[in-house]
């Protein structure tokens, strides 16, 4: 790989479908998921409806079942919903085909999971560069070198996963998700698999590092401590956002999902 000799952002690929008018970052219509049950539908998302502003930080959070993961599949392109519209960044992502939507969320949605999903065979540079290697583009060597050092990885480019601890691998996802400057990152319990000292500095480099480049960043959450450090917190019960939560703290997290659960 030769680094280019400017920063250049690649134009849209002829796949991209036509922008809607909004300022959002992520907008959800009216999104209803549903998938067949042994006896009737399962009804995992009822109607949810929200706005994100760009460049904001939120966590959702809910009971085991409330539809977290599957409003996180829907929103960022990894399933379709059964009826309603998702929006990013303008663009309405929900009526494209499956090739169309899989090159529109490599180019403007990064992901980091719980389990990294880093390539052991590949360089730390290598897993970073991978969704733009194989969109064809050629990587920035000098955004790469950005990214890495603002994780603090600066001089790890050539070691592999396994030599990495646990907190050093996930900063390789993080790195890998910004890479291709999504309009979104979302994140599915980022810090799960981690020790509560390597998780917050973890969850500190995603926040910080998100906010310095102005992503859109969602976590998906069951900790009140990871969901406290976003700007605002929904709670999600039987497929509904039912509460909303400015300025979280923990504790204040901690109560309303007591009261969800009981």
């Amino acid at each position: 790989m030769s680094a280019p000799a400017t920063h250049r952002t690649p134009p849209p690929p002829p796949s991209q479908p036509t922008p809607t008018r909004s300022g959002a970052a992520l907008t959800l219509l009216d999104v209803r998921k549903e998938y067949a049950g042994p006896a009737a539908p399962v009804h995992a998302l009822r109607g949810v409806s929200l706005s994100l502003a760009p460049g904001s930080f939120t966590a959702v959070m809910g009971p085991s079942g409330s539809g977290k993961s599957t409003l996180l599949h829907c929103a960022a392109g990894l399933d379709v919903p059964t009826s309603g519209q998702v929006h990013v960044g303008g663009h309405d992502i929900s009526r494209l085909t499956p090739d169309r939507l899989a090159r529109f969320r490599r180019d403007h949605v990064g992901f980091v999971f719980q389990a990294y999903n880093l390539v052991p065979h590949l360089s730390v540079a290598d897993n970073v560069a991978l969704p733009v290697i194989l969109a064809g583009r050629e990587p920035d060597l000098a955004w790469m070198a950005h990214l890495l050092g603002s994780v603090g990885l600066s001089g790890m480019e050539g070691r592999r996963p396994g030599d990495l601890s646990g907190g050093q691998a996930q900063r390789v996802a993080i790195a890998r998700a910004l890479f291709s400057r999504p309009t979104l990152v979302f994140a599915d319990e980022p810090t799960g698999a981690l020790d509560v000292r390597t998780g917050t500095e973890v969850l500190g480099v995603l926040r910080d590092t998100a906010a310095q480049l102005g992503q859109t960043l969602v976590v998906v959450t069951h900790d009140a401590t990871v969901a406290a450090a976003a700007e605002q917190v929904l709670l999600l019960a039987d497929g509904q956002v039912v509460d909303r939560i400015d300025a979280p703290t923990a504790q204040l997290v901690a109560d309303r999902m007591l009261g969800l659960e009981r």
